[in-house]
């Protein structure tokens, strides 16, 4: 039997809707929404990601100026761009675009950025304030798969959650916000050895690991919660790092690719975006 769809597509067009509302009342009160994206170098990926999230701003009448600055851009440019935003009051949210070219440090600059404009949360006060619990930025990716998950109604209290990657920008904070709803979590890596025997175990998979087709139906227990976060092009075609067809027979629930959490990813950037905006209204 095929597993339900967690339909980013729909999903992210509903958080949309009422991302226009609340845009629409910070206006009221005189307030246009900014988001400042920073994008360094031609890498066609990340131009690809940019452009969604231009249209995405586009969409809700949040005011968005994108910063291209060369491959050879120094750290002393690309810090003192990064300032200029945290300065200007009418940016809310700052974003800067990774991966960076090789030459610039990347922990550096994110660093600098001011905690309340990280709309990425990346920051270290972020990660920090998520790992004690505490509110905070949530990183857009794992914050746009547990949406899914409790949107669809997938039970998390007490289920065995499995997440394959341990990222900071996705492994880590997925599993920490699945502890946070009391799942039981193991977290799997390039060094964890006999990983199927943990996949096997997990209500909830969540694939991180950027291999295409890696997570096979033999490694997923029947009926479980199969969230797909890579995004892998193999023969021109986009798929994730899992085997979609195979496993989408095993699983209760599962995440296409294109079309689920890289959709969702762009809607978290916007609530937490608007969020920033909503906060520095009140502070």
């Amino acid at each position: 039997m095929m597993a339900n769809l967690l339909d980013g597509k729909v999903m992210s067009q509903e958080i949309e809707e009422g991302l226009k509302v609340r845009v629409a009342a910070l206006k009221e009160q005189g307030v246009e929404v900014g988001l400042t994206v920073i994008l360094v170098g031609d890498d066609p990926a990340s131009q690809t990601y940019v452009g969604n999230k231009e249209k995405a701003c586009q969409r809700l009448g949040i005011a968005s100026r994108t910063l291209r600055m060369p491959a050879d851009t120094t750290q002393e440019a690309l810090e003192a761009a990064i300032m200029e935003a945290n300065a200007d009051p009418s940016v809310h949210g700052i974003l800067v675009q990774l991966p960076l070219p090789r030459h610039l440090d990347e922990a550096h600059a994110l660093a600098l950025i001011l905690p309340e404009k990280d709309v990425d949360g990346f920051h270290d006060v972020n990660t920090g304030r998520l790992c004690r619990g505490q509110d905070c930025v949530v990183a857009c990716t794992p914050k746009g798969a547990l949406y899914m998950l409790k949107q669809a109604g997938i039970p998390l209290e007490g289920k065995e959650a499995v997440v394959v990657g341990r990222s900071n920008i996705v492994g880590k904070p997925m599993a920490l916000l699945l502890l946070q709803e009391n799942a039981t979590v193991t977290v799997c890596h390039s060094r964890t050895k006999d990983l199927a025997e943990h996949t096997r175990r997990a209500d909830i998979l969540v694939a991180a690991i950027g291999k295409p087709r890696f997570i096979t139906a033999d490694m997923v227990k029947e009926g479980a919660a199969v969230v797909d976060v890579g995004i892998n092009r193999v023969d021109g075609k986009l798929c994730g790092d899992v085997d979609f067809e195979p496993v989408s027979q095993k699983a209760s629930y599962i995440t296409p690719v294109p079309g689920g959490v890289g959709k969702m990813t762009i809607a978290m950037l916007m609530d937490n975006t608007v969020a920033a905006a909503e906060k520095a209204v009140l502070a």
